[in-house]
């Protein structure tokens, strides 16, 4: 009887332990989802740009676009979330461009045509690679610069702005953290001790002081909507929340309208406007 219950015990938790044993050493898989086509362009929406060739302090290659706007208030830097690439935020520089703004969109490495392989700490070479190339190569100045980060991309944007001074911080149906996240997803596994990922955008907040803007939606499927709230209950003043509605992909889609408008007001009122400084 005893061995029995021994291998029942046996056949109960082996699919257990090897399914927390699959989560921690394929999490990459779990976490990034590059594609490396490039399906589009700005110049399918009328926009003009420069390809770029952005090297990191470990010496890989990131691709990215650089669309400038007309007279252009200040400068936009995009971090997008972890599935795709570059060509699928099109939308994204039509509506900057509208706002006013430069936008410089870029891949991390392993998306796209970027050299390498994403990891976390890759991720964080690659945001301070191309934070340089703004501030140095084109001599933005550091107020003149928005971070957007959506959802994995709000993580990155937000650790890099724990470092540096930019004008503000928009954050697009990001999570608290992986961890976090996870729990919600496999709350059958201990998610905490296997997680090799932190991405912790709520940690990062603790630090912030510029600006935050923080868009998310009530229906998001993949990032549930008390992770905004938690976001926007850390964030230091002045900030603002957006309701979205739609998916995790969609939101923006949905309340274009009032998306636009409320991020664009709040970017003019906090951002400072590189063509009044000129004017001074």
């Amino acid at each position: 009887m005893r061995m029995l219950l021994s291998f029942l015990i046996i056949i109960l938790v082996m699919p257990y332990v090897s399914m927390a044993l699959l989560v921690y050493i394929d999490q990459s898989r779990l976490v990034y989802f590059p594609q490396q086509r490039i399906s589009t362009t700005p110049s399918t929406i009328g926009l003009e740009y420069t390809p770029l060739n952005i090297t990191t302090a470990d010496g890989e290659t990131l691709h990215g676009w650089w669309v400038a706007a007309p007279d252009a208030k200040g400068t936009v830097l995009f971090f997008h979330g972890n599935a795709g690439n570059i060509s699928h935020r099109i939308n994204y520089l039509k509506m900057f461009n509208q706002l006013g703004y430069n936008t410089l969109l870029f891949d991390y490495r392993g998306y796209g045509q970027s050299s390498g392989t994403p990891s976390e700490s890759g991720t964080y070479q690659d945001a301070q690679a191309v934070w340089r190339y703004l501030t140095e190569t084109r001599n933005i100045s550091p107020a003149q610069i928005a971070l957007f980060g959506e959802s994995l991309g709000g993580a990155v944007a937000a650790k890099l702005a724990t470092h540096e001074k930019p004008g503000l911080l928009v954050l697009a149906s990001a999570f608290t953290s992986v961890p976090d996240l996870a729990t919600e997803i496999y709350p059958f596994l201990p998610v905490r001790w296997l997680a090799r990922f932190q991405y912790n955008t709520l940690e990062s907040l603790q630090s912030i002081t510029c600006p935050v803007f923080i868009a998310h939606s009530v229906e998001d499927e993949i990032v549930p909507f008390a992770h905004g709230e938690r976001l926007f209950q850390t964030a230091s003043e002045p900030k603002q929340f957006l309701t979205l509605e739609g998916g995790h992909n969609t939101g923006f889609v949905f309340k274009q309208p009032a998306w636009i408008k409320s991020l664009g007001t709040f970017m003019d009122a906090h951002m400072v406007d590189r063509r009044a400084t000129e004017r001074l």
